[in-house]
C-alpha cells in the first residue's frame, strides 16, 4: 500500500471518530481534532493540496482554542464555570464573518497562485477559507456551524475525488449527509 493510500485510510478512521463526537456535541471532538489534522498534513502535502495542508496546521492549533472555549466559557446562574452550551449564530456576526471569509479566500487564492503549483487554487482556497469560519463557529458552539460545514464537505467531496484520494472523498461525502442531521440535532440542543 502506498503512503498516500495509507494516510487517506488513517484520516478516514480519525474522521469518523471526530464526526461522532461532533454530532454528540462532545468535548472529545477536540482531541480527535488534533490527531486527524496531524495525519491530514502529510496527506495533503503529498497530494499537492497546499491550502488544505495549511488548514490542517490551523485545525491543530484551533483544537486547543476550541477545547478551552467549550470547557471554560459557559457559566451557571451562580457564576460557576461550566461547559459552553449550544446556541444560535448571532445576527451581529453574519456580516463580519462573511467579510472575513471573503478576505481569507482571496488571500489564500493569491498565495496559492503566487507561490505554489496548485492545480485547484479557487476550490482549495474556498474550502480552506470557509473551514476557518466554520471552525470558529464550532468553537463558539453555534448550531449553524453545521450549515457551513455542509458546504465545505460537499465541495471537498468532489475536490478529493478529482485529486485521487477516495477515502478522504468518502468521509467528506459522509460528513455532508451527517451535517444535515447534526444541524437538526444541535437546533434541539440550543438554548
Amino acid at each position: 500500500m502506498d503512503t498516500l493510500r495509507f494516510l487517506d485510510i488513517l484520516g478516514f478512521v480519525c474522521g469518523l471518530a471526530y464526526l461522532y463526537f461532533e454530532y454528540k456535541a462532545s468535548i472529545y471532538l477536540w482531541i480527535a481534532s488534533i490527531v486527524m489534522p496531524a495525519v491530514d498534513m502529510f496527506l495533503y502535502y503529498k497530494a499537492g493540496l497546499y491550502a488544505d495542508f495549511g488548514m490542517a496546521v490551523y485545525y491543530c492549533m484551533a483544537a486547543i482554542y476550541g477545547y478551552v472555549v467549550w470547557r471554560y466559557s459557559g457559566k451557571t446562574d451562580d457564576g460557576l464555570r461550566t461547559e459552553l452550551p449550544v446556541t444560535r449564530f448571532p445576527q451581529r456576526f453574519v456580516v463580519p464573518a462573511t467579510i472575513a471569509f471573503a478576505a481569507v479566500w482571496l488571500f489564500i487564492y493569491w498565495l496559492l497562485t503566487s507561490f505554489t503549483n496548485s492545480s485547484v487554487p479557487v476550490t482549495d482556497s474556498f474550502t480552506t477559507a470557509l473551514s476557518i469560519v466554520a471552525l470558529w463557529a464550532l468553537a463558539r458552539k453555534f448550531a449553524e456551524q453545521w450549515l457551513l460545514w455542509l458546504v465545505v464537505d460537499a465541495v471537498c467531496t468532489v475536490l478529493y475525488i478529482y485529486k485521487g484520494i477516495p477515502f478522504k472523498a468518502l468521509i467528506y461525502g459522509f460528513y455532508t449527509v451527517v451535517a444535515v442531521f447534526g444541524y437538526r440535532k444541535w437546533l434541539k440542543l440550543s438554548i
